[in-house]
């Protein structure tokens, strides 16, 4: 038996894999600049890349005997990823990636599939480890590094044909494969992603800085949001799709007929005052095995109340009275942006 780079590539294609891509498992300059990111406090609550930033810095330390890195891409951009009535007004906006079933499932049991079958190819003696965005390995950096893209002004990584609307996975590999080259960058002198960004969460070119990202605010923030941010919140209550929506490159995105990505009900433009009133038990079923999951109901709550102070003065109340009435309002932070949201404009 033998396992080639080629027969990695055909097969992830089979699997539903969109873009496939082979790197060297070893320390990638690039890496460095997630030590200083975390030291400048950019990523905020995010503990978890501190406690792993050796493993992140160096994929050997993960699996000692690693010799590539198997990066593949799915693109997640379905047909009804945006909203196509006129009237956009109250609606709220989930990231597109989050309206349809939890990537982490999909793409963890199409990864299972690859390692089962490139363990079956190479024979004894393989090893593998794989894992997507909550592994320990920085994927952009070993995607752009297989050839799958670029690393954008805005952090995202890039296809020139297919855009950036994808997830990314890895697979750790003991085998010694033929790599790819790396991705060039092609954003040239564009900067719509900077000026786009409403909080400044992008303060220069390849620089994030998580703590002022609509993202990470609405998705990992802990606490209640700085007052500053707060009304920054407009209309997206799980995560933020700006800097990609305004990107040239996506202007003729990919677009995916997988199932798995089809927006669900109240997923894809739903009005935010419909979702206010929507009870706690009902969220939690909505939630089941959605990326929501993620932030889970008392933030996804506290998101809603804080973009309702954008709504006209009625239905601002109607928003806040509904929260206020479900036993999810008990949450500190979900009572405090309610409280809040009511003094806005007042």
């Amino acid at each position: 038996m033998s396992l080639s780079s080629e027969s990695i590539k055909a097969k992830a294609a089979d699997l539903g894999f969109d873009l496939c891509g082979v790197s060297a498992a070893e320390r990638h300059p690039r890496l460095a600049r997630l030590a200083e990111w975390i030291a400048d406090g950019r990523a905020g609550d995010m503990s978890y890349l501190n406690r792993s930033l050796d493993e992140r810095l160096d994929p050997r330390h993960v699996l000692a005997t690693a010799q590539c890195v198997v990066s593949v891409a799915s693109v997640y951009n379905s047909p009804q990823s945006d909203d196509t009535e006129e009237d956009a007004t109250g609606r709220v906006s989930v990231a597109r990636y989050a309206r349809g079933d939890d990537y982490h499932d999909v793409l963890r049991t199409r990864l299972r599939d690859l390692v089962a079958w490139m363990a079956a190819e190479a024979g004894p003696g393989f090893e593998a480890f794989s894992c997507i965005d909550n592994g320990p390995i920085q994927e952009r950096v070993f995607a752009e590094q297989a050839g799958l893209g670029w690393i954008g002004k805005n952090t995202c990584l890039i296809n020139p044909e297919l855009g950036s609307w994808m997830v990314l996975g890895e697979v750790l590999v003991s085998e010694l494969l033929e790599t790819d080259r790396p991705g060039v960058d092609q954003c040239g002198t564009c900067t719509r992603c900077l000026d786009a960004c409403p909080t400044g969460a992008l303060p220069a070119a390849y620089t994030l800085d998580a703590t002022r990202c609509l993202s990470y605010l609405t998705i990992e923030q802990r606490g209640s949001v700085e007052p500053e941010l707060r009304s920054s919140i407009r209309d997206q209550i799980f995560g933020c799709d700006i800097c990609q929506d305004v990107c040239p490159w996506n202007r003729r995105a990919a677009v995916s007929a997988d199932p798995a990505w089809v927006a669900r009900p109240m997923l894809g433009g739903s009005r935010l005052v419909d979702l206010c009133a929507l009870a706690d038990a009902e969220w939690s079923r909505m939630l089941k095995g959605s990326a929501l999951r993620r932030a889970g109901l008392h933030r996804v709550r506290r998101s809603l109340a804080y973009a309702a102070v954008h709504l006209p003065t009625v239905e601002r109340e109607r928003a806040l009275d509904a929260l206020a009435a479900q036993p999810s309002a008990h949450d500190t932070h979900v009572a405090d942006a309610i409280a809040w949201a009511r003094g806005v404009r007042s």
